[in-house]
């Protein structure tokens, strides 16, 4: 392995602060960049969602890492972003197939529906999954608009 670290960046919203803050502990052999919010009051989701995916899209950031209640309006959201492919990733084998298959650059955890423990494996996860290109690098080169 390189010893230039996987740079990350990592946004949430209100409800996904917490878990935010306990995955950028847990992230500790990563370059990571908070990107907030930086408090459990109440904010908009794309005002965190659209940095990250810009940071991602432009290459400044390997991969983002966003949480919000459900993570459809940060997955929604980053997905406007044509450089971005973001997957909503629930179950530990859903996050394997979004890099496997789809070669996803942001991973987006429902904070509201899984315990800290699946969000540190989901992110394990995800990040140490290899897209496995061949036949999917076609269907992948097509998602772009």
């Amino acid at each position: 392995m390189s010893d230039t670290k996987i740079k990350i960046a990592i946004g949430a919203d209100h409800a996904g602060f917490e878990y935010k803050e306990i995955l950028k502990d847990f992230l500790q052999d990563y370059e990571v960049k908070d990107f907030g919010p930086y408090s459990a009051d109440s904010v908009d989701y794309p005002d965190f969602a659209h940095p990250v995916a810009s940071a991602v899209e432009n290459g400044e950031f390997t991969y983002g890492i966003l949480l919000c209640g459900s993570a459809n309006g940060v997955a929604i959201t980053a997905n406007k972003h044509q450089g971005i492919r973001a997957g909503l990733c629930w179950k530990n084998e859903v996050a394997s197939l979004v890099r496997q298959h789809n070669n996803a650059n942001v991973l987006c955890i429902p904070a509201r529906f899984v315990s800290v423990d699946e969000a540190e494996q989901i992110t394990k996860t995800f990040l140490t999954t290899a897209f496995e290109g061949g036949r999917h690098q076609n269907r992948v080169e097509k998602i772009s608009c």
